[in-house]
């Protein structure tokens, strides 16, 4: 298959202008689909074309799935991609695309269905030998005496999580006596939020890191992994910075999590880049969930591997092998990225609004994505994201310093951000020390609140 000509971006913000940025560097002309809200966007004026595919509301515009492949149709676009969020990971939309005679930019649709449901997920890893969270095998029976069994099995404390996850339908259990109670609950959430019931069950672990390991598949069962990054600065499953490669992990257990998650890729037919997601505690990987897209963090695993991962997912989808082997990926220095969201740093309510001055930093290894400039207004349809700012050095220390100056040197005015909780967390003793679990910020923060 012969590279695309012209691809349409259907997303919005930082990450449309990256993949902008990809397609122009590969000579392929783009069209963004846009909402009304973000008609002066910047990705929008430096687009080759341009569409209009309704107003703010994310269901009228980057949720309509008619409108993002009427607007491919009507400018010839031969692919879409997706980017992260909307409609990313939504199998019948890749099913949509394709159908209507373009490419979907992403795995295929079957790889997103069966990856999207965290009881059929964890399945599929347990067959490709990829470590699991002890738990039940799959969809917990309606028996309570069975339920109860179970959690005896797996140990105290245990979480029960709707199948259809992303952070909600989510409950932990310290006590027997308050185990069915918690599944009931549980379940009514999972057919509030998902249209879906199902719940499962796994133990608990209380001070676990958020690992992940890139991965890219070709769909000649080529797969290699890109190394591992550390998402465990979070706030309410909200991640806030991420780094590459994972402070005091022993080399030997990340090569043998990563090689099994390329494995796993060969062994399901994977298509694409993808994020395997651990939870790491005690020297042991857990999976949780794979994440099926382009994630947000990419950049740091592009600065320690110098590989453009937007670019990598064009030339899988249109058929090319993957130009690398697992032993030419070599990891150099390290990477920290910081999340810049338009809210307030401690309370965290989203701030849309003009941004009256804006002057992003730069300096030796110093990377900022963003889509934000002066008299820039943040709409307030949409995820508060609207920038992030990477920091390489040639060690984890290096990254740090020059992380730590160019959050001195950014400006954002007229809305308020979370730059002050950023430029706090890199002077923070714990953060510094490397291996802060995903409970730390949180904790973090309501003693700052009680202080």
């Amino acid at each position: 298959m012969a590279m695309f000509g012209k691809i349409l971006i259907a997303n919005r913000g930082e990450i449309a202008l990256r993949i902008q940025r990809a397609c122009r560097e590969m000579g392929i002309r783009t069209v963004v689909a846009h909402s009304e809200a973000d008609a002066s966007a910047k990705y929008v004026k430096l687009a080759d074309e341009s569409v209009c595919i309704g107003p703010a509301p994310s269901p009228q515009s980057y949720l309509n799935m008619a409108a993002i492949i009427s607007a491919a149709e009507v400018t010839d676009a031969e692919a879409i991609h997706p980017g992260y969020g909307f409609l990313s990971e939504n199998a019948d939309f890749a099913e949509r695309v394709e159908k209507s005679g373009f490419t979907f930019i992403g795995p295929r649709a079957e790889s997103i269905r069966l990856m999207g449901d965290k009881v059929s997920a964890k399945q599929a890893m347990i067959r490709a030998g990829v470590p699991t969270v002890p738990g039940s095998a799959g969809a917990l029976p309606d028996d309570p005496r069975e339920i109860v069994k179970l959690a005896r099995e797996i140990r105290y404390p245990v979480i029960i999580k709707a199948a259809g996850g992303g952070g909600r339908g989510m409950r932990v259990v310290h006590t027997e006596a308050a185990l069915i109670n918690a599944v009931n609950m549980t379940r009514s959430e999972a057919q509030a939020a998902f249209g879906n019931p199902t719940v499962y069950m796994e133990r608990f672990l209380e001070n676990p890191r958020h690992i992940e390991i890139q991965v890219l598949a070709d769909e000649h069962r080529n797969a290699v992994w890109l190394g591992e990054r550390d998402c465990s600065m979070q706030r309410r499953h909200q991640k806030i910075i991420e780094e590459a490669p994972a402070p005091g992990i022993p080399r030997r257990l990340v090569e043998r999590i990563g090689e099994r998650c390329a494995d796993a890729c060969k062994k399901i037919g994977y298509r694409g880049a993808g994020t395997f997601e651990f939870l790491f505690e005690g020297g042991e990987f857990f999976f949780i969930e794979m994440n099926t897209r382009v994630q947000v963090e990419h950049p740091v695993t592009e600065m320690v591997t110098g590989i453009d991962i937007v670019q990598q997912q064009i030339r899988v989808a249109a058929g090319e092998r993957l130009g690398f082997r697992q032993r030419d990926i070599q990891l150099k220095g390290h990477a920290i990225e910081c999340r810049i969201n338009a809210e307030d740093p401690f309370v965290f309510t989203p701030s849309p609004g003009r941004i009256t001055a804006y002057h992003p930093p730069g300096g030796p290894g110093i990377r900022v994505d963003s889509h934000a400039y002066a008299n820039y207004f943040v709409p307030p349809n949409y995820d508060s994201l609207i920038g992030k700012v990477i920091a390489f050095g040639g060690d984890r220390a290096q990254a740090i310093a020059r992380m730590r100056i160019a959050l001195s040197e950014m400006v954002i005015e007229g809305i308020l951000t979370n730059l002050p909780l950023h430029r706090q967390l890199m002077d923070d003793t714990h953060f510094i020390a490397g291996g802060t679990s995903i409970h730390y910020l949180e904790k973090k923060l309501a003693a700052l609140k009680n202080a």
